[in-house]
């Protein structure tokens, strides 16, 4: 398990600074990579035959264009899960961390709207959520997945799973929202768990912050982001 941290106000001055557990399997996208970084790439590939330029050029625009698209979304953190299958394959999924704005200063009271509403909903995919950074909501559904226009002849799986947690961020009037997709419907209940673990890890003070000024191991095993990091992710 790393500790990621996401949004720092002090630099950005608009957003809230929290920190969050991404279990092992994951790996995190760069969401903004350096542009001497694309143009080394960019470089590269024009070193490359015709036929492969043209293919990795494609894909150069994809991700850029992808990237475009989380941050005009507001999406802090995008992260690949891969894990290793029961038949000798393996699972996906697609984690991501986005900042919601909401109508007025209290994204909290949007948050326990929600939850009131989940908690007399007949819908068993709703529920509100006591986490140790506050009150939070889950919804999870399934949707059509996506298909492919350019390779229609990929099989791709007619469904996909979709949890979603949002959690009031403190002092602004945003929401932070989980969000794991997965087209392995088996495994819906464990990415289930995963993302309520990664949100029993979401906390607003920083983890190596509050290591330092704990008296001693035991009180700190007993208490505080730490010892929610360690319960859901050991």
């Amino acid at each position: 398990m790393m500790t990621k941290q996401v949004a720092d106000a002090a630099n950005l001055g608009r957003q809230p600074s929290f920190w969050y557990g991404l279990p092992v399997g994951f790996t995190s996208l760069d969401l903004h990579p350096p542009t001497e970084q694309l143009m080394e790439v960019v470089r590269r590939l024009r070193g490359l035959p015709d036929q492969e330029r043209d293919e990795a050029d494609r894909a150069l625009r994809l991700y850029v264009g992808i990237l475009n698209l989380l941050d005009a979304n507001r999406v802090q953190e995008c992260a690949l899960g891969v894990h290793p299958g029961e038949s000798g394959g393996f699972t996906t999924s697609v984690f991501t961390v986005s900042l919601v704005p909401t109508s007025g200063n209290s994204a909290g009271l949007v948050v326990a709207g929600l939850a009131g509403q989940a908690t007399g909903s007949q819908d068993e995919g709703m529920r509100p959520l006591q986490l140790p950074c506050g009150i939070g909501f889950l919804s999870e559904q399934l949707s059509a997945a996506p298909q492919s226009v350019r390779r229609p002849e990929v099989t791709v799986p007619e469904h996909i799973w979709q949890g979603t947690i949002a959690v009031a961020a403190p002092n602004t009037p945003e929401l932070i929202v989980l969000q794991m997709v997965t087209p392995d419907l088996t495994h819906a209940d464990a990415y289930r768990d995963i993302l309520l673990g990664i949100a029993r890890t979401l906390t607003f003070t920083d983890p190596a912050r509050s290591r330092v000024e704990s008296i001693t191991p035991e009180t700190q095993a007993r208490t505080g982001a730490a010892a929610a990091m360690r319960n859901d992710f050991g």
